[in-house]
């Protein structure tokens, strides 16, 4: 279980880290600016909480998140953390 829960919070977290180096790398080739990089990185931040509550950190909290996260693949239905940080009106 604890296996389970730990490699998807990696996988996951991999993933949110990508937006974070595509975020920079449009910095560098000045596609972006500082307050857009700024706005990703918190909005990275916020992804990476959800998805950090999501595991949990106690036993029974990672029982839950193992069952959650079966259930998902078996239905084919991954959570988009990335989609679900972001906010209504937040965007610069």
């Amino acid at each position: 279980m604890r296996a389970i829960v730990s490699a998807y919070h990696q996988e996951q977290l991999r993933a949110l880290l990508e937006h974070v180096r595509e975020g920079f790398a449009e910095l560098d080739a000045a596609e972006v600016d500082e307050f857009e990089l700024d706005y990703l990185i918190l909005r990275y931040k916020r992804a990476a909480k959800q998805l950090w509550m999501f595991c949990g950190s106690t036993s029974s909290h990672q029982l839950h998140a193992a069952t959650a996260i079966a259930q998902m693949r078996d239905c084919s239905e991954e959570r988009d953390w990335w989609a679900e940080s972001a906010r209504r009106g937040d965007q610069p």
